[in-house]
C-alpha cells in the first residue's frame, strides 16, 4: 500500500495500475508512437485536476491550442480552467531578433522557448501540468547537454512549487528519451498493435516508478469517447470471497446423477465435444438451474449470434427469454475480432463483481482463442481468469468444439488439467440412426458416475436415459451393440 500523496489520472484503471495515481510533485515521461493516446492521457489528467479544484497548465510544442481544445470537445471535455499555453517552433523563430549574434540561432531559439515555459510556470504556478511534447523542445537543442541543463533546471521549478508534471514524448528522439526516463520519477510506455485482422490493440506498462508499489506488466487499453479505459492485469490472488457450496442440480434426474449431484460453486467444468452434439444446450440448462436458486447467470457466446441463440434454446423448452427479460440471465455475443484480452476480462469483472452473477459461460473457447492477441499465452490468461473465478464462487462452464464429427476428434488446446470437472459429449450410430452420448471424465471435488449414458435434445428440453450397458465402444463413435433395443430412449420426439 502506498503511503505517498497521489494525483488520480482520472482514468480508475490507471489509477489502479499506479498504485492509485502519480506521487504528487513529480515528473514522469510518457513515451509512444503517435496515435497511441498520449495527448488524451495528459488532457484526461488535467480535466480531472479542473474537477479536484486545482490549477492546471497545457503546454503544447507540437499542436496548436484550437487544435487541442478540439480534442477536448471530441471527448465532451471543457478547457475551462485548463490553461492552454501554445509554444510552437515557427512562433519562436519569428520572435527572434534578427541582428547580429554571437550565439547559433538555434541556441537562442531553445533558451528562449525554455524561458518561456519557465516563465508561465511562475505566472500560473500549476498543481498539473503537461508538456506535449518533449520530443519538438530536444529538436531545437543541438547540444544534449544544454537539453538535459534546461530539464534540470524545469524539474528543480516543478518540483519547488509541488507540481505533478507529465513529459510526453512520441520517441522520435531515442537519446533524448533515454536521458528523460533516468531525470524523471516514472515511466509509462504506451503502444499500439497491428493483428492481421481486426481492430488494432493498445496496451501500456508501468517501466519506472520511484517508491512506489505498482501493478507490472502489460495493460490493455482503448481510446473512447469521453477518454482512455484501461483494464488492469488480472491477478487472482488478489480478489477472493466466502460462498456457499450448495451444488446446482439440474433435476435431470440422469444428468445429476452423472454428475454425483450436480456442479459445485467455486469449479470450472469443460464440455468438450464435436459441433453440434449438445454442448451449449447442456450450459444453458445449468445456467437456468443455476437462476432458479436465485443467483444470476452470465453467458458469453464467442461463435453464435445472440438471435440465433435465444432461438434454438426457445426451440428447446428451455425459458431463456423470460429469464434474460426478468435480469436473471445475461447473454452477451462477443467479436473475438473487435475485442482485446483485458477487455473481455474487464467485462467479466463487471457481470460478477456489479452485476451479481454466479454462472459464468464461455461458448466457446475456440472462439475465445481468436481474441488472444498472443496464443502461446491463452492458457496462462485463461489460468488466471478461472483461478479469479473460482475465487469468487462462481460456477463457471466452457465450451470447446472438437474437431471432427466421429473418431477421431481433436481440440485446438488442451486445457483439461485446468478444469475440475469435464463432460464429454460424442455422437453414435446405431440401426441407421445418429444418437448422442454423455459421460462425465472426472470431477475434482466429490464422486461422480462412470457411466456413459444416451441424451437427446427434444422440444421438452434435455432428456438423459439410463447407462448404456448393452455398447461397447462407444467412443469410438460405431459401437458394437451386445444387448436389447430397448436399452435406447425413444424416438418419438427425438
Amino acid at each position: 500500500m502506498n503511503h505517498v500523496s497521489v494525483a488520480s489520472t482520472g482514468i480508475s484503471g490507471l489509477d489502479d495500475v499506479l498504485g492509485g495515481g502519480w506521487p504528487v510533485g513529480y515528473l514522469y515521461l510518457v513515451l509512444g508512437n503517435p496515435g497511441t493516446g498520449k495527448t488524451t492521457l495528459g488532457m484526461q489528467f488535467l480535466v480531472d485536476g479542473v474537477r479536484r479544484g486545482e490549477r492546471t497548465l497545457y503546454v503544447t510544442l507540437s499542436e496548436t491550442a484550437s487544435e487541442v481544445a478540439a480534442l477536448a470537445r471530441a471527448h465532451g471535455w471543457s478547457t475551462d480552467g485548463i490553461e492552454l499555453y501554445e509554444l510552437t517552433a515557427a512562433q519562436q523563430v519569428l520572435g527572434l531578433d534578427d541582428g547580429p549574434t554571437m550565439f547559433d540561432p538555434s541556441d537562442v531559439e531553445f533558451r528562449q522557448t525554455s524561458r518561456s515555459i519557465l516563465d508561465q510556470i511562475e505566472r500560473v504556478r500549476p498543481h498539473r501540468v503537461v508538456f506535449d511534447s518533449l520530443s519538438e523542445l530536444s529538436l531545437l537543442a543541438r547540444d544534449p547537454l544544454a537539453f538535459r541543463r534546461e530539464i534540470l533546471l524545469l524539474k528543480r521549478a516543478l518540483m519547488a512549487g509541488g507540481t505533478t508534471a507529465l513529459l510526453l514524448s512520441d520517441r522520435t528522439t531515442p537519446d533524448t528519451d533515454r536521458q528523460l526516463q533516468s531525470l524523471t520519477h516514472g515511466v509509462l510506455t504506451m503502444e499500439e498493435l497491428a493483428p492481421d485482422f481486426g481492430a488494432e490493440r493498445r496496451r501500456l506498462r508501468v517501466t519506472k516508478l520511484r517508491a512506489t508499489r505498482y501493478r507490472g506488466g502489460y495493460h490493455d487499453f482503448q481510446i473512447e469517447t469521453g477518454g482512455l479505459a484501461v483494464y488492469p492485469r488480472l491477478v487472482a490472488a488478489e480478489h477472493g470471497r466466502a460462498f456457499s457450496r450448495e451444488p446446482i442440480a439440474t433435476h435431470i434426474l440422469g444428468l445429476d446423477r452423472l454428475l454425483g449431484g450436480g456442479l459445485d460453486p467455486g469449479t470450472t467444468t469443460l464440455v468438450m465435444g464435436p459441433a453440434g452434439s449438445g454442448k451449449s444446450s447442456l450450459v444453458t440448462q445449468f445456467a437456468l438451474a443455476s437462476v432458479d436458486k436465485g443467483t444470476r447467470g452470465s453467458l458469453f457466446l464467442f461463435d453464435e449470434g445472440l438471435d440465433s441463440f435465444v432461438h434454438r434454446t426457445e426451440s428447446f423448452g428451455l425459458p431463456l427469454t423470460r429469464c434474460i427479460q426478468e435480469g436473471r440471465i445475461s447473454v452477451r455475443q462477443v467479436d473475438p475480432a473487435e475485442i482485446s484480452p483485458g477487455q473481455f476480462v474487464h467485462m467479466v469483472r463487471h457481470e460478477i463483481e456489479v452485476e451479481g452473477s454466479r454462472f459464468f459461460a464461455i461458448d466457446s473457447l475456440n472462439g475465445y482463442l481468436h481474441a488472444m492477441s498472443e496464443e502461446r499465452l491463452v492458457v496462462l490468461q485463461l489460468h488466471e481468469l478461472l483461478s479469479y473465478l473460482n475465487g469468487q464462487g462462481v460456477t463457471t462452464m466452457l465450451v470447446l468444439a472438437q474437431h471432427g464429427l466421429v473418431t477421431p476428434l481433436s481440440g485446438p488446446i488442451d486445457i483439461t488439467y485446468i478444469a475440475d470437472s469435464t463432460i464429454l459429449t460424442r455422437f453414435f450410430e446405431h440401426a441407421g440412426r445418429i444418437r448422442r452420448a454423455l459421460s462425465v471424465l472426472k470431477k475434482r471435488r466429490g464422486v461422480h458416475e462412470d457411466w456413459i449414458r444416451e441424451f437427446q435434445i427434444t422440444s421438452q428440453g434435455i432428456n438423459v436415459g439410463q447407462p448404456l450397458e448393452a455398447f461397447q465402444g462407444l467412443f469410438t463413435g460405431v459401437p458394437v451393440f451386445v444387448g436389447n433395443r430397448e436399452a435406447l430412449l425413444g424416438d418419438d420426439d427425438a
